[in-house]
């Protein structure tokens, strides 16, 4: 991969930073009784799993023994076993997380959200799954009924990832809404499934203008070009939650654990977000003019 040492560069950079602070916690806290170095540094297990979101393979296993342990040992001479490997990756949630934060996207004036499943099994198997039988809730989208979560994902129009939000799959798609928006200003476009009151006054006194369209038994309000502009163009937070499942792999039924499910999500999302290409709107002059007005 042409960009694993680029990857690995930014990672150990933000690394040296966080984990000292973030050992020291442990060890004040109580969390962490001793503080045991492994083999492999966290920067090289985090370059790995973003590798892998960012690569072709369908399921990890397969990915570090046909790939990691065979062409990549000049690249991590102290590579560890894919049994002991799997048992370290739980302690990459936080720092993943946090790093998260250093690379996600900065708001621009024209925020887009969405909410997509996040499916653990398949319905037929809903009685059978114990990973998730306390924390999993069945919900409805546009593609029928599911047992999982929502991602819900607020971007940029240059397709960056602004903030992101995982509640179980019944929960109402206004809910995370204000705690997504909290640094957000400008203007805000979602689908009718967002339409409410209370949230768009909510927004409004922070100074985020919600747009949506409406549904067929309102009336018709009037809406400037530009933001009907903007909605036909929705399609671009469609696309991004295209290409977390479809190729950041955010989405599959072999969770062993909710760690391994959380660690699963926000790594995709980070290899996301470190794609140098990533589907944008492009804007003429004078939709720029009106964005600064």
């Amino acid at each position: 991969m042409d960009n694993l040492v680029e990857i690995f560069c930014d990672v150990d950079d933000f690394c040296h930073q966080f984990s000292s602070k973030w050992e020291a916690q442990l060890l004040s806290d109580g969390t962490r009784k001793r503080r045991r170095k492994s083999k492999m540094t966290t920067s090289e297990r985090m370059t790995i799993v973003i590798a892998f979101h960012q690569s072709n393979h369908r399921d990890f296993k397969n990915f570090y023994i046909g790939l990691v342990q065979r062409y990549w040992t000049e690249f991590f001479p102290e590579l560890l076993s894919y049994t002991r490997f799997i048992n370290t990756m739980s302690g990459l949630i936080v720092p993943m997380c946090a790093y998260f934060q250093t690379v996600k996207g900065k708001p621009t004036g024209i925020a887009f959200v969405d909410s997509t499943s996040l499916k653990v099994c398949h319905n037929i198997r809903i009685p059978r799954n114990r990973v998730f039988s306390g924390s999993a809730k069945r919900g409805k989208g546009t593609m029928g009924w599911f047992f999982g979560f929502k991602l819900h994902l607020l971007i940029n129009h240059k397709g960056e990832i602004l903030s992101l939000n995982i509640s179980p799959g019944n929960t109402n798609d206004r809910s995370p809404i204000p705690d997504l928006c909290k640094n957000l200003t400008g203007k805000l476009y979602a689908d009718k499934g967002y339409i409410g009151k209370k949230l768009s006054q909510t927004l409004k006194e922070s100074d985020i203008d919600l747009v949506t369209t409406v549904r067929k038994n309102m009336k018709a309000k009037v809406i400037s070009a530009f933001d009907r502009a903007m909605l036909s163009k929705r399609y671009i937070i469609e696309t991004v939650n295209d290409q977390l499942k479809n190729i950041s792999q955010i989405e599959h039924s072999r969770h062993r654990s909710g760690t391994g499910f959380m660690l699963n999500v926000i790594s995709g999302i980070v290899a996301y977000c470190l794609k140098k290409q990533k589907p944008r709107i492009k804007l003429s002059d004078s939709e720029l003019s009106v964005m600064s007005a």
